[in-house]
């Protein structure tokens, strides 16, 4: 019988679930070695032990990592595997890291790792640098630099040195999709300006902005240049925060899930609009806006689409307010003050259970 040459091997290999894989690359060499240069991702749990294995994945598309990895680890991840185009590398703190603080010690890789990286895997598609503190303005401009036109997704949540200056080069991302800079606390209106002024406008389809609490109304106002955005979280921005920014929100008619919990300055204004103007809206959480009162909620009444609906830490709704939203047949989830609780009798609560997940806080 002819020995089967790589092209064969790689049919056969395409055909087979991960666990078959796994056991195909035990066979002999030849086959461990096309396994190899076929797997497309990888989830990698000891960084320490990359370049032994590593080498033998050429053609890796995706690369996850959770781990503690140095800016010498990302090197050597560009060299090795150039063709990596999705990087999962969100940080997940355990009982050690909280010790140590490993997320922002120079032992975690920053700017040069993520610089070689740019430079090293040129079609980067999405980006995750979730708890990567030392990450800062240099690394994000050094991605945008060289995956304008490919990258998609980018969260760098709790990046605490991420700034307006890295916002001026995503604003020229032309294809980013998914932007998450929930808890980067440097950044300002100027850099909400560059990106509803640049190309990521008429791109961009996901935004989080929890707890950038240096934005004002001026800057969020601007966001309703945002002609695609489909998802907005505005969650705990601050008191500067108001209504003249919640009524520029509510003109994104395209919007379908908003969170503006603890705007403690949004009022039923702010709601009454986004009522009226938001048809697509499907979930919105007011989770603490104590501004909020049953005026605004009836408004909601009105809804046709609205499926999850936040209402929380808001002292100033009584029972029959909730009237019209609950009877609407759109609504799946309501969360709901516990201090609510006593006042809606079991009947009613069970009749409304049968359509409608009652959630109290």
């Amino acid at each position: 019988m002819s020995t089967l040459g790589d092209d064969e091997l790689s049919l056969i290999h395409d055909r087979l679930n991960d666990q078959d894989r796994n056991s195909f690359s035990l066979v002999c060499k030849q086959w461990l070695r096309v396994e190899g240069e076929n797997r497309s991702s990888i989830r990698v749990l000891e960084p320490d032990s990359l370049h032994r294995f590593l080498p033998r994945f050429p053609n890796l598309v995706t690369f996850e990592s959770s781990k503690l990895l140095t800016d010498a680890h990302l090197e050597f991840i560009a060299k090795t595997c150039p063709k990596i185009q999705n990087f999962s590398l969100n940080f997940k703190e355990t009982n050690e890291s909280y010790d140590h603080d490993y997320s922002s010690s120079g032992d975690n890789f920053g700017d040069d790792g993520v610089c070689a990286l740019a430079n090293g895997c040129r079609n980067l598609c999405k980006v995750l640098f979730r708890k990567r503190r030392n990450i800062g303005n240099v690394g994000v401009i050094s991605i945008i630099n060289n995956s304008s036109k490919s990258l998609t997704n980018l969260d760098l949540g709790r990046c605490s040195l991420i700034g307006d200056q890295a916002l001026e080069a995503i604003g020229m991302a032309k294809s980013i999709r998914v932007l998450n800079l929930d808890g980067c606390t440097l950044i300002t209106d100027n850099g909400l300006s560059f990106l509803a002024n640049g190309s990521c406008s008429k791109s961009l389809k996901k935004l989080v902005m929890a707890e950038c609490d240096r934005v004002t109304d001026r800057g969020v106002s601007l966001l309703q240049q945002m002609c695609w955005l489909e998802e907005l979280n505005l969650a705990e921005c601050g008191p500067k925060v108001t209504d003249l920014g919640g009524l520029a929100v509510a003109s994104i008619r395209t919007l379908k899930k908003l969170n503006f919990s603890w705007l403690i300055n949004v009022s039923d204004t702010t709601l009454v609009a986004i009522a009226e103007n938001c048809n697509n809206l499907l979930a919105i959480d007011l989770t603490g806006c104590e501004l909020i009162t049953g005026v605004g909620v009836r408004a909601l009444g009105n809804h046709e689409c609205l499926e999850s609906l936040g209402l929380a830490s808001i002292y100033n709704i009584k029972v029959d307010d909730l009237d019209t939203v609950l009877a609407r047949q759109s609504l799946r989830h309501i969360v709901l003050d516990k201090g609510l609780r006593i006042w809606i009798p079991p009947a009613m609560q069970d009749n409304i259970s049968r359509f409608c997940q009652i959630h109290w806080k």
